[in-house]
């Protein structure tokens, strides 16, 4: 695959910036741990208010997880007059998720200007551990920034 480039060089504080400014994604206690142009890592800390009536990590969790992982992803690639909307996304939930924390990563393949296509892993326990837990694919929309 082509390395991909980052458009704007200040896109590690901007992405940081959107971690912490998105309440839903705060309420959930997701955390970015590492970025880098076209990929994203993040983790959620797994607690009661995260499990579905089965005690499982309930699958919106996991979805939001992917999602947001997945925007910060293409967000890398972005210039700084533009910002990205989630537009579709398909999430597979491969095995239950009984787990202490979620780690995702997200990786674009294929960057575009109008739409990008992402990838999202998450894994319980471990990034890139054994237990692959879901995997989503996702269209993100490059839109004017509103600030």
């Amino acid at each position: 695959m082509t390395e991909l480039v980052a458009r704007n060089p200040d896109y590690r504080q901007i992405t940081e910036q959107v971690f912490l400014a998105a309440p839903f994604v705060q309420s959930l206690g997701i955390e970015l741990l590492d970025l880098g142009p076209g990929w994203c890592q993040t983790r959620m800390v797994i607690t009661e208010r995260h499990c579905q009536h089965h005690g499982y990590v309930h699958a919106g969790a996991q979805a939001t997880l992917a999602d947001h992982t997945a925007g910060a992803a293409a967000g890398t690639l972005v210039a700084i007059d533009e910002t990205i909307l989630s537009v579709e996304f398909k999430i597979n939930l491969l095995r239950l998720a009984d787990c202490e924390e979620l780690f995702c990563e997200g990786k674009v393949i294929k960057p575009g200007k109008r739409f990008s296509v992402v990838e999202s892993s998450v894994w319980a326990d471990a990034l890139g551990g054994e237990r692959l837990v879901s995997k989503a694919q996702l269209t993100m929309a490059v839109v004017a920034s509103v600030n």
